[in-house]
């Protein structure tokens, strides 16, 4: 193993002269208080659109999903889920809702995007709801299994408006809180 014999001793040094020497560390305090800028978008991204987004991607692939097993297992004129591919339909706009919604955090500029699709959003689903209570309203003890399973995508139909609504609602908050501070800095 290596070993080195230095001497560490300061005999040698010289003595600084403290009086003629300026200080060596300079301690700096802030004058006055300056606020945080809030970046776009500060008071919409703080409610986290994007855990709704991955909420609506969610039960749009449980949509899609449903859809599936309904093309597969019944007739296409079996009811008006099935020949419309209504389920199929709203989980993949729901899906991209849900992308759009995720990427307000990085692309700002999605904002009216992320409104229009949230608001089609809530009008496919309104009409595929429709849709499902007229099959409901023919209930035939022969396709129980399909009927509660279109009850089960009524459900998510009603989480999916709900999600969508929140959304609509949180954007178009924000979007008067960003016309109302251009026309303020517009007239400053």
């Amino acid at each position: 193993m290596a070993c080195a014999d230095i001497n560490m001793d300061m005999e040698d040094a010289p003595l600084r002269d403290e009086q003629s020497e300026e200080p060596v560390m300079q301690y700096y305090r802030a004058l006055e208080y300056v606020p945080d800028v809030k970046g776009p978008l500060h008071d919409l991204l703080h409610k986290q659109p994007a855990v709704l987004g991955a909420l609506q991607m969610m039960s749009g692939l449980f949509s899609v999903g449903v859809g599936i097993l309904f093309a597969v297992t019944q007739e296409i004129h079996g009811s008006l889920l099935a020949l419309f591919r209504l389920s199929q339909l709203t989980g993949t706009i729901f899906i991209f809702a849900g992308l759009v919604s995720n990427l307000l955090f990085k692309y700002p500029g999605l904002l009216p995007v992320s409104l229009a699709v949230n608001c089609g959003c809530i009008i496919v689903a309104v009409v595929s709801a429709c849709l499902i209570s007229v099959d409901l309203a023919q209930w035939n003890p022969d396709n129980d299994l399909h009927l509660r399973v279109e009850v089960m995508e009524l459900c998510v139909l009603g989480l999916e408006v709900f999600l969508s609504a929140m959304l609509c609602f949180w954007i178009s908050r924000e979007k008067r809180t960003v016309v109302r501070n251009i026309s303020e800095n517009a007239s400053n």
